[in-house]
């Protein structure tokens, strides 16, 4: 039966060895206390989504970084990184003519596998960099030492990544009437530009016509 400790009863190929195991057991403690970053209701949303992808009805759509970074964490990295899913979404929409689920890999993807619990260079030895949430990618002994606190760094950063997505989502920029504004003019191909700014105009003359005739999107 699943229980929060269930998965220290499994062998873990990719775990930290943290030298401090009073500073961990007090990261632990801490996280113990915060309130989730997904809440059960936004849990439900998702599961009933996801089992119209699995009946055909719909298209999952998934994106998001390799890994997470604290030093590239911003506001407009995680706004362009929004309209970049929701352009590809009603890209998607348009062409399948059926609803795409929208999953964002974000607000958590901080740690890394690694092959080798160590890296070495210029004869030089030091544990594997396993992301952010776990040692700083910098090669010394310094950055390379695990430390829990981290993940405290991490929880703090997810939440306030969450928090700016659902404002986002909630706040108008996910409106299709704001469709010419996803548009992050990165496209290399002039063409491609092109296509979606006249998927863009063609969807916005059809939310006008819907307008008029009292129809609400």
């Amino acid at each position: 039966m699943w229980s929060r400790d269930s998965w220290r009863k499994f062998n873990i190929l990719q775990q930290p060895s943290y030298p401090d195991e009073v500073l961990l057991k007090k990261a632990e403690d801490k996280l113990k206390t915060m309130p989730p970053l997904v809440f059960a209701g936004e849990a439900r949303n998702l599961k009933q989504d996801l089992a119209k992808v699995c009946s055909g009805e719909a298209f999952l759509l998934q994106g998001g970084d390799c890994a997470e970074s604290f030093s590239n964490f911003n506001a407009v990295n995680i706004r362009d990184m929004f309209k970049v899913m929701l352009q590809m979404a009603i890209v998607l929409t348009f062409a399948g003519r059926c609803p795409v689920v929208k999953v964002g890999r974000v607000a958590g993807q901080f740690a890394k596998p690694r092959s080798s619990d160590y890296e070495e260079q210029g004869g030089v030895k030091l544990p594997s960099y396993r992301g952010d949430i776990i040692n700083g990618f910098e090669f010394n002994p310094d950055a390379r030492v695990p430390d829990p606190n981290r993940m405290i760094e991490a929880y703090y950063q997810s939440a306030s990544t969450m928090n700016l997505l659902r404002a986002f989502s909630r706040g108008g920029l996910a409106d299709l009437h704001e469709v010419n504004r996803w548009n992050l003019g990165f496209i290399k191909k002039p063409e491609l530009d092109a296509k979606y700014g006249e998927l863009a105009r063609q969807l916005s003359q059809t939310l006008a016509f819907m307008g008029a005739c009292g129809i609400n999107a």
